[in-house]
């Protein structure tokens, strides 16, 4: 069994990740959603702060959220559909064939695999569905504050990003997955960030942690100096995005 590595618990990140991370478009859950023939109850498995558990309360009746990380759980938003759990993937507390949805947004990469697969397929209904994502690098549609971003993502922090990074960079598609997949519509992730919120987001990746945590510096700060010579007013919003990479299969009526 993997041993939990927890990369976003330490002083202020879990309530950095909370503050800064982006939200997921409508549009995904809706289709989710969609492929489910039921809408009683979704887990989302390694929660974080609830990023997608939210959006998922607002389609099931039912959400149980489940996070590794006590220190996670406790700075999720709160809802009146949502259940928030402190559980490993492998062991929800889910009866079997309970669950229509099972989740994991942006967290495959920490799991388990063999031990949360066979979680998942232990609590989907027959036609439940079982959805993992990711989405890789950001980008900025100005140029110059892109290539600034890429540089920064590559060349500052790069050496200190998790080995796991490299399988959110290939959209998962190097992993293997428990169910025949269907082949989704592409999603569009972007939002309009000022500086500032843009500059927070990237305080709460592992690797600038990881910096931080070796060099006793913040390369935030440098960043921060360097996009303000391309960004103009910093409370202007530029348009940020990431690449969002879906998998998803639909477990047999029979088992």
């Amino acid at each position: 069994m993997t041993v939990f590595k927890d990369h976003f618990s330490g002083p202020g990140m879990a309530a950095q990740y909370a503050a800064f991370r982006p939200t997921y478009p409508a549009e995904l859950f809706d289709y989710l959603a969609g492929r489910c023939p039921e809408h009683q109850l979704a887990w989302d498995c390694a929660c974080g702060s609830g990023q997608a558990s939210l959006a998922l309360a607002e389609r099931f009746a039912r959400v149980i959220a489940t996070d590794a990380s006590a220190a996670q759980v406790a700075v999720a938003s709160p809802h009146a559909h949502i259940e928030y759990r402190v559980a490993p993937a492998e062991k929800s507390g889910l009866d079997s064939s309970s669950t229509d949805l099972v989740t994991v947004a942006q967290a495959l990469h920490w799991l388990d695999l063999p031990s949360f697969y066979a979680e998942a397929l232990r609590v989907l209904k027959p036609g439940g569905v079982l959805a993992v994502w990711s989405y890789g690098p950001v980008h900025c549609a100005h140029p110059a504050i892109d290539a600034v971003l890429t540089s920064f993502y590559v060349d500052v922090v790069g050496p200190y990003w998790p080995p796991e990074r490299a399988l959110v960079d290939s959209g998962y598609r190097t992993l293997p997955f428990p169910l025949p997949e269907l082949a989704p519509p592409p999603f569009a992730m972007q939002h309009r960030w000022a500086l500032e919120p843009l500059l927070g987001y990237i305080r709460s990746w592992s690797a600038t942690a990881r910096y931080v945590a070796a060099r006793a510096s913040d390369p935030v700060v440098a960043l921060g100096d360097r996009l303000r010579t391309h960004w103009g007013d910093e409370r202007g919003e530029q348009v940020i995005a990431w690449p969002l990479a879906l998998r998803l299969g639909m477990l047999g009526t029979a088992r």
